[in-house]
């Protein structure tokens, strides 16, 4: 299992495996966040929250994205499909290691408007 944290702790990320790429988007939300994105089931992922996150879903409203509440980091976006089996966290909670280890893959999100993930 890999673990990451935002930066007061109040939001904690458990993965089953360690992510072997994240991508980096350069959408106009993810440039400004400056999140790199790992992604996976949301059946391997658990998100524990000791604080509520705020969310903001923007554009095609596919995503909710989310943030502790205390700290302010960027923590995971879900879908707002319930079926769609994928979500992300932002690999930059994760540990200096695990992320190194990834592969950082560019995604040209500003030229396709909203980013399909």
């Amino acid at each position: 299992m890999v673990e990451g944290r935002c930066h007061c702790g109040k939001v904690r990320i458990e993965l089953d495996t360690a992510p072997v790429e994240v991508k980096s988007c350069n959408c106009s939300i993810c440039r400004r966040t400056g999140t790199l994105w790992a992604y996976d089931s949301p059946t391997r992922i658990r998100i524990i929250e000791t604080v509520p996150t705020d969310t903001y879903i923007w554009g095609d409203r596919d995503l909710t994205l989310h943030r502790c509440s205390d700290c302010g980091c960027m923590t995971h976006w879900r879908a707002t499909d319930p079926a769609y089996d994928r979500m992300g966290v932002n690999a930059r909670l994760l540990t200096v290691e695990v992320l190194a280890a990834a592969r950082v893959i560019q995604f040209d999100g500003a030229s396709m408007g909203t980013p399909t993930f």
